[in-house]
């Protein structure tokens, strides 16, 4: 099931990468709104927005920020070793039959949803066109909707395609030689 923007999505519950069970709502609690990032350790794309991710926080500290690592065949001590390795501060929730990133219709790693305190849909898609702030093409997506939305404005653009690691492929589960 697609989410519909401006539509409220359902809660969910899953556990920490430390096990500790949590829901969306809680990253909702006296906050704005909460950035959901569909989310990968060993995705070479998300690697590009960690310190984007680890500074998140205190850059929105109105907004909750919550990964979803969602990938086939991650498994909890590799997400972790991507965790120590790379210094990742931002919470990160395990899905991991992948179940939550099949019922918000979402393929690849990174895909973000903005959603408002009422868990309504505003923004999904991409953070940026995954070019480098300092590139002349580079144009962000995530930011300008995070500003309008707290600014209290209509949102200018409120999809994006997004590009990156797969969440479930037939790759991950072909038999090794035969």
């Amino acid at each position: 099931m697609k989410q519909g923007l401006g539509a409220a999505v359902d809660d969910f519950q899953l556990a920490t990468i430390n096990g500790e069970k949590t829901s969306l709502e809680a990253f909702l609690n006296s906050k704005k709104g909460v950035a959901v990032v569909f989310w990968s350790g060993i995705c070479s794309h998300c690697v590009r927005y960690d310190q984007y991710l680890n500074t998140f926080a205190g850059q929105h500290p109105e907004l909750g920020l919550l990964a979803v690592a969602s990938r086939q065949g991650e498994t909890l001590d590799r997400i972790r070793a991507s965790v120590a390795q790379r210094k990742l501060t931002f919470p990160i929730l395990h899905d991991r039959d992948g179940f939550i990133a099949a019922q918000w219709s979402v393929q690849q790693t990174p895909r973000v949803f903005l959603l408002d305190a009422g868990r309504n849909l505003l923004y999904r898609g991409a953070i940026d066109n995954y070019k480098y702030p300092e590139d002349p093409e580079y144009v962000a997506y995530l930011e300008p909707a995070i500003s309008e939305f707290l600014a209290g404005s209509p949102l200018t653009r409120t999809e994006t395609a997004s590009f990156g690691c797969a969440i479930k492929s037939v790759y991950y589960i072909l038999p090794k030689a035969l």
